[in-house]
């Protein structure tokens, strides 16, 4: 496997520009799983990730606590899902979320650490941490040969170090 992606994002203009280079090197099927703590930024991550993706900013990226799953138009489809109040992984069915990454959508997944096996190819998992007020950590891991080629996609579009 590749080697995990580490960037320190100093603000919210450094998180969005992770999020459209992300958005840029993701295609429908794509799984992505975002984990860190509550205030950590993976709902403004997202967000990022889905206007890069031309979903209109009348639309609200919201964080799907309560519905589960928010389904959100942009030049792919986009499946925005919150794991944080399921048990079992067993209610994954119930949310159709298979099926979408099967067919055309990208599909970014909140709080699914815990069901990473029941959700099958994850391509990357990110993890968010709180550094300072504004400041935040991202761990991009990949964990299929897909999330290699995001993550390589990602490293070519920081440009030469």
């Amino acid at each position: 496997m590749a080697t995990p992606l580490e960037r320190d994002l100093s603000d919210e203009e450094a998180t969005r520009q992770l999020g459209a280079r992300l958005a840029a090197a993701l295609a429908p099927g794509d799984l992505v799983v975002l984990e860190g703590d509550l205030g950590a930024g993976k709902t403004f991550l997202v967000r990022s990730v889905a206007r890069a993706l031309g979903v209109p900013e009348e639309i609200p990226v919201t964080s799907p606590t309560f519905t589960l799953v928010h389904e959100l138009p942009g030049r792919v489809p986009i499946v925005h899902a919150d794991l944080y109040r399921l048990s079992d992984p067993d209610e994954l069915v119930e949310l159709g979320i298979f099926e979408r990454i099967a067919a055309d959508a990208v599909v970014l997944v909140e709080w699914g650490e815990r069901f990473l096996e029941a959700l099958g190819p994850v391509a990357l998992v990110v993890r968010l941490s709180l550094t300072g007020d504004t400041s935040r950590r991202a761990h991009i891991e990949p964990r299929s040969a897909r999330g290699e080629a995001i993550v390589d996609a990602l490293h070519r579009a920081d440009g030469p170090r």
